[in-house]
């Protein structure tokens, strides 16, 4: 291991111990001051420690928002495996899990197709962000100020006529998968390829993983992929009542939704 994180991981464990200062540091590590207030300084710009007012360390809120997010999404991809499965078995499509990671969306599980004509997706792979169902969902939970700020970073590509043309048209899709607490793609991505999304919510209502329900055209039509939005918002559900041992609020909107129309995912 490089002596520098060698250095930097050994910080950490005195941090649990209380708040430290600099000479404290140096001298668990057996360095100069010089070279634990460089390491201290690099941890603090990542959130990972914190510099108090009286010039102590402690370990930062960003080192425990990581460990909170691992462990959220291991749990949650174990819980909602049953569900996806049975969720396939009752209609036959592919169904996925996907997560917000960083600056990515990224599937989580999936359970495959049964039909021979299927969309092709991998665990692990990050999803077309501006047009997936499931990234949108994610991210229209974001607080205000940060789905601008996401949505202003992004590229915009047009996969096809359909797929979201920039920021303003992503910021007010956003606002309405906010509003009805669901979210579709009906060809935003590729032409043949519907998909419908729910959230799920963990202990204090936020969205901390979606779900969906993907199918091509050739199988089954975008308004007849719709009609299987209940059934994928109740498995959703189901997932986040086992998740967060209750039925978790909505902090987004009071009222059910209307019955889903078409809709294109711009």
């Amino acid at each position: 291991m490089s002596q520098t994180v060698d250095r930097a991981l050994s910080i950490l464990p005195l941090l649990a111990e209380g708040p430290a200062d600099l000479g404290q540091v140096a001298g668990r590590l057996g360095v100069h001051k010089s070279t634990a207030l460089r390491l201290l300084r690099t941890l603090h710009e990542h959130g990972i420690v914190h510099r108090q007012p009286d010039q102590r360390y402690r370990l930062g809120a960003r080192l425990f928002a990581l460990a909170q997010q691992a462990v959220e999404n291991l749990d949650v991809r174990e819980i909602a495996h049953p569900h996806l499965v049975e969720l396939n078995e009752r209609c036959g499509h592919t169904v996925h899990l996907a997560v917000h990671e960083e600056n990515e969306v990224l599937y989580l599980d999936k359970v495959e197709s049964r039909y021979p004509v299927r969309m092709y997706s991998r665990v692990g792979k990050p999803v077309a962000i501006t047009v997936a169902a499931v990234a949108k969902l994610l991210l229209a939970d974001l607080p205000e100020p940060e789905r601008r700020a996401v949505a202003g970073r992004l590229d915009y590509p047009m996969y096809t006529p359909r797929s979201t043309p920039g920021p303003d048209a992503f910021l007010k899709e956003l606002a309405k998968v906010r509003e009805q607490g669901w979210a579709s793609d009906l060809g935003g991505h590729e032409k043949s390829i519907n998909c419908v999304a729910a959230p799920v919510r963990g202990t204090d209502g936020r969205v901390i993983a979606a779900m969906s329900v993907s199918a091509p055209n050739v199988v089954v039509s975008a308004d007849e992929l719709l009609r299987l939005l209940p059934l994928v918002r109740r498995t959703a559900d189901a997932i986040s009542r086992e998740y967060s041992g209750n039925t978790p609020p909505n902090p987004l909107t009071n009222t059910p939704p209307n019955t889903p129309t078409k809709e294109t995912s711009s």
